[in-house]
């Protein structure tokens, strides 16, 4: 995930839960943080505890990200945030408290009173990690129209121009999906399962490589004992946890999307 669409996600993340601009710049932007989201991210139990006792006015804080820290942006006070950042990670969690799942139809605007027909899509965001002593995270995007079955990868950047609303719009209706959501979620699955499998493995050898150079210097320390202490046995441990290449899939979030196209292209 490269820093544009971190920015990009930040933003759509905080529109949708009602946290206007301050400002905006190319290195930086700030946001006036609503209750609930100060309540979630800012830990200040005490003082929203102290607040609820008093019946305070409440001030929520404003939240500056530096998304391309330079020198300009030296004196700005703002946490840098990237992908892997532990406010990033706060961020894609809090998604979990907020509502993991969404529907949503696209706004179309009938000129007659003909009714207009939207497909169901299903969209679902997972993110793969490449871990051994380095960590590469993936963050990719899918959506599989339910009634003929075409799967479609980055459907976000597809659909983001899209005008989008909770409700069913005027003179619309939806199609009956003939694949089931669980199926459907099965086959997303599968698809992150391939592209996680299909990744040059590479990065494993490398460290397959490092984490046999640092078990031969393990070696070399406690050759001379006939019988290995405990300590080597947990040094041993450690640096398999360290260097042992694994792939971890996450989902994060998805829904249904109601909308006219029929197919990408």
């Amino acid at each position: 995930m490269i820093q544009s669409e971190v920015r990009d996600y930040l933003k759509r993340y905080f529109t949708a839960n009602d946290c206007p601009e301050v400002e905006s710049q190319p290195e930086y932007f700030t946001v006036q943080l609503s209750v609930e989201m100060d309540k979630l991210l800012m830990n200040r139990p005490f003082y929203w505890h102290y607040l609820e006792k008093t019946g305070g006015t409440p001030n929520p804080m404003t939240l500056t990200l530096l998304t391309s820290p330079s020198e300009q942006t030296q004196e700005i006070k703002g946490e840098q945030i990237h992908f892997g950042s532990p406010r990033l990670h706060q961020i894609f969690e809090s998604t979990r408290s907020l509502g993991s799942y969404i529907r949503m139809y696209e706004n179309v605007t009938s000129q007659t009173s003909t009714s207009i027909p939207l497909q169901p899509w299903l969209h679902m965001n997972a993110k793969v990690s490449f871990q051994c002593d380095r960590k590469k995270d993936v963050l990719l995007s899918l959506g599989l129209n339910l009634i003929h079955g075409q799967i479609v990868s980055g459907f976000y950047d597809l659909i983001q121009s899209t005008s989008l609303t909770p409700k069913l719009p005027d003179y619309c209706f939806t199609l009956a999906a003939l694949i089931k959501p669980a199926s459907g979620i099965i086959r997303l699955q599968k698809m992150v399962q391939t592209f996680a499998s299909n990744e040059p493995d590479d990065w494993a050898q490398k460290a397959r490589q490092r984490w046999q150079q640092d078990s031969d210097l393990l070696e070399s320390f406690y050759e001379e004992y006939e019988e290995k202490p405990e300590s080597y046995e947990l040094e041993k441990q450690a640096l398999k946890e360290q260097y042992e290449p694994k792939i971890e899939v996450e989902i994060i979030n998805g829904g249904i999307f109601y909308l006219q196209k029929q197919v990408f292209t």
